[in-house]
């Protein structure tokens, strides 16, 4: 397996180079909603992916943004998990806040996440019972146990015109109750942050499978907690993530569901 993940380190790196290369150029952008965006860029990054994969796991299925599933699809015996370029809306604006995200599923359990962010030049990586790391190096989640003192994620979903009364009662609730809440717009980023410490929690509805399954993989190996916001198991279907470093999980329980 060593073999297998140091391959897919590299591709993942040469998927984030794709990202570099076309930072300065024009973006060719389409919408997919009202206000969901998809680039070139987005499709160029999953085609290469999915490619490259697929000659080192013939046998995989891909679970993948841009492929347009409409139904639930359940995870295989071998299941690639991606988002090729989360973080699409920064992308277009040149807002540097964008990641690769890949989580490998066997036997339907997420044993492998990746999370490239390739403008930091930072690459988070996790392995089912082994830990997380990023560039290499061993990483925990906060120590925090107050959540007066504690630096809050959030994200919002494209159809927040539906939804905005509810999420601006949850927002003014955790900011009111927290040392900040913060809104980079990619999910997998917040997870990964959520990771390595930089935030004690992050939560968010509306989310689909290729944001979460690299980012849950990596806050569980760092130590850290995710359910949905009623403190039940968390899977990647789920409407509602809450992640956190587990000392302020119940806290942040207790405000998002009062």
């Amino acid at each position: 397996m060593n073999k297998q993940i140091n391959t897919l380190t590299q591709i993942i790196y040469q998927a984030g180079d794709i990202i570099k290369k076309n930072w300065n150029k024009p973006r060719k952008i389409s919408h997919k909603g009202e206000i969901d965006l998809v680039t070139d860029t987005d499709v160029a990054v999953e085609n290469f992916l999915i490619q490259k994969i697929k000659t080192i796991f013939p046998n995989a299925t891909f679970l993948a943004e841009e492929q347009k599933q409409t139904t639930k699809t359940k995870l295989e015996k071998e299941t690639f998990i991606i988002d090729p370029l989360d973080g699409t809306t920064n992308f277009a604006h040149g807002f540097p806040f964008v990641a690769v995200s890949v989580a490998y599923a066997k036997n339907g359990k997420i044993v492998l996440g990746f999370i490239y962010l390739p403008i930091f030049n930072e690459f988070f990586f996790a392995q089912k019972e082994k830990g997380a790391f990023l560039n290499g190096k061993p990483i925990s989640v906060s120590k925090e146990n107050i959540l007066k003192n504690s630096l809050i994620a959030t994200g919002f979903p494209y159809d927040i015109s539906t939804k905005a009364d509810y999420i601006l009662k949850l927002m003014k609730k955790v900011l009111l109750s927290s040392q900040g809440l913060r809104r980079a717009g990619a999910a997998a980023i917040d997870l990964a942050y959520t990771a390595c410490g930089r935030f004690e929690g992050f939560y968010e509805i509306g989310l689909k499978p290729w944001d979460t399954a690299a980012g849950w993989l990596l806050v569980e190996e760092a130590g850290g907690k995710v359910t949905n916001f009623s403190n039940e198991p968390y899977n990647i279907y789920s409407n509602q993530i809450l992640a956190t470093n587990g000392l302020v999980h119940q806290a942040l329980v207790n405000l998002l569901t009062a």
